[in-house]
């Protein structure tokens, strides 16, 4: 309940900043949103399998994945400031099988620039960015301990840098040479075991703990984030989203790698298909393998995901 709790107080906080109508300094009695575009998508895709007597085998299985997409971008003359607010929540459940998660983020990103040339697409910027999971994850099917938690991890990017902005590519282009990165691992076990970088516990020989590892670790180093979309065909867009980093202070020149590219696909005003790809490479996450029955800590790994979906999506 108490994760449950937590959970709904960051998304109504959050939600203030996707919500609240602006007033201008000239009239505090009206309400002039002009300056201000914003956009709510929400969707849901479903997939389903049944076999019966089927010859070749089969499991049957069901599949969910909720979405949803919240922004609001304010541009006026020498400023712009983009908010984005993303949720994704993914279960399967197939015969003979406990109920699975497929997918699971809450992220926030604030960007604010100003260019001091109107017509530069050059802007300094300040960059907030926020990620983190719901629920429980788990190394399957070992369902019995838990790899990662609410807020375990949980990271935090706090930079300045600059913005090359193309309104008619569609496209940007942020470089930060400092930038703050801050992962918080909010439960003691997990922290205890030096999960995803942070100061692990310390034991003395005989097993009796002597210091309970630390629930966050600061760096501080250079980012760059790259945003693109097009139209490939019509009906069918290309998004691409790419986030490189690297620490100063620890193993600099050791890039941290997330990106996501996807493809959607209009069927109609409501039902579009999408297909995306998301890799991460993060030297401070360690994979988990199974030997022998027992889950052990291996070096870190190439994550990838791929996903396929068809659903119902509402603009508003």
């Amino acid at each position: 309940m108490k994760s449950i709790s937590s959970t709904l107080f960051l998304l109504l906080s959050s939600s203030v900043l996707f919500s609240q109508p602006i007033q201008t300094a000239k009239d505090s009695t009206l309400k002039d949103t002009t300056y201000w575009v914003q956009k709510k998508i929400v969707g849901l895709d479903i997939t389903q399998i049944a076999f019966l007597n089927w010859n070749a085998g089969g499991n049957s299985s069901i599949s969910g994945l909720f979405k949803g997409d919240f922004s609001r971008k304010y541009t006026k003359e020498n400023v712009l400031w983009n908010n984005e607010m993303s949720i994704r929540y993914g279960i399967n459940k197939q015969d003979d099988r406990e109920l699975r998660k497929t997918d699971d983020a809450f992220s926030i990103l604030s960007n604010y620039g100003y260019k001091t040339d109107i017509n530069s697409n050059w802007y300094s910027s300040a960059r907030f960015n926020f990620n983190t999971q719901f629920t429980n994850g788990y190394a399957y099917p070992n369902t019995d301990t838990p790899i990662s938690k609410f807020f375990a991890p949980a990271y935090v990017f706090l930079g300045i840098g600059s913005e090359y902005n193309r309104k008619d590519w569609n496209a940007n282009f942020y470089f930060s040479p400092l930038t703050l990165k801050t992962t918080f691992v909010l439960n003691q076990r997990l922290a205890d075991l030096g999960s995803y970088g942070v100061t692990k516990a310390i034991y003395d020989e005989e097993g009796n703990l002597l210091k309970r590892g630390r629930k966050s670790r600061t760096e501080l180093g250079m980012l760059f984030n790259n945003y693109w979309k097009t139209e490939i065909y019509k009906n069918m867009t290309l998004e691409n989203r790419l986030s490189l980093y690297s620490d100063y202070l620890n193993n600099f020149g050791n890039i941290d790698v997330d990106w996501q590219l996807q493809v959607d696909m209009i069927v109609n005003e409501y039902v579009k298909a999408n297909i995306g790809i998301h890799m991460i490479y993060d030297d401070d996450i360690k994979a988990k393998e199974e030997v022998n029955g027992e889950q052990i800590t291996v070096g870190p790994k190439l994550q990838l995901k791929q996903a396929l979906g068809i659903g119902v999506v509402y603009v508003f």
